[in-house]
């Protein structure tokens, strides 16, 4: 058995998020069908995480094996190339240990959320506008509770099929550039919905309607309806992956 990774990214938009799933077309179903048109065979992917709906990835990760070893990689990633439609783009795919495993074995993930409150006509598929003045240093000095804890519970989507939501953060920040704020957030995992729940809760931060000491209450109460909104997908952005460099020699 010969493993594989493959390092993609893709705009969002069109598809019900990444995770092949009966009511949509996803990235996941997408890329598997491609591949299979090209080694005539099925081609099951194992991602390394879920986006969902709407919500883009600059960097995604997904492992798959084969019987036999594929041997001209860049040449296969060029033919998926142009066979996958225009929102998705494979960057590589580049062999890997028999036991390596794209979910299992990342050592954190980074996202990235924009928001603004300018009518931009260009990037407002991107971004999120907001009304009103924000105060970002209340915002980056709410971000460094999250530091503090490890239950993030009240920032995950009900009823998910987990073992646990504990999660370490080991970057919060929100950061200028021009119109549009970045909010940028580093961890050894995330929950379903967390970053978008995070987001939306520190805008209430930065608008005044909820203190530091508010913050750690909402994280220390456990409870999805003590946090913000959840704020819209189109403007996350999964944006790197970290993995082991030992994954990356193949078994001899």
């Amino acid at each position: 058995m010969n493993r594989y990774f493959i390092f993609l990214e893709y705009n969002g938009k069109n598809y019900c998020g990444w995770q092949v799933q009966p009511n949509g077309i996803t990235v996941q179903e997408t890329v598997e069908r491609a591949l299979a048109t090209l080694l005539r065979s099925p081609v099951p992917l194992v991602g390394a995480g879920r986006t969902d709906a709407g919500v883009h990835a600059r960097r995604m990760a997904a492992h798959f094996d084969r019987d036999e070893p594929l041997t001209d990689l860049f040449l296969l990633a060029g033919k998926l190339n142009r066979i996958l439609p225009k929102d998705i783009a494979v960057d590589r795919i580049v062999p890997v240990k028999k036991d390596a495993h794209a979910r299992f074995d990342a050592l954190s993930r980074t996202y990235m959320y924009y928001i603004t409150t300018k009518k931009d006509p260009f990037m407002h598929e991107f971004v999120y506008k907001l009304h009103g003045a924000l105060d970002f240093d209340a915002m980056n000095k709410a971000c460094e509770i999250l530091y503090g804890y490890i239950d993030f519970t009240s920032f995950s989507k009900l009823h998910t099929d987990v073992k646990t939501n504990d999660c370490r953060i080991s970057y919060a920040r929100w950061e200028q550039d021009g119109d549009v704020w970045r909010f940028s957030i580093t961890a050894d995992r995330f929950l379903r919905n967390m970053v978008r729940a995070i987001v939306g809760t520190l805008i209430e931060t930065g608008r005044g309607a909820l203190s530091i000491q508010g913050l750690r209450d909402v994280i220390e109460a456990k409870d999805r309806g003590r946090a913000g909104m959840s704020v819209p997908g189109h403007a996350l952005f999964l944006t790197d992956i970290a993995y082991p460099e030992e994954l990356f020699t193949p078994d001899v």
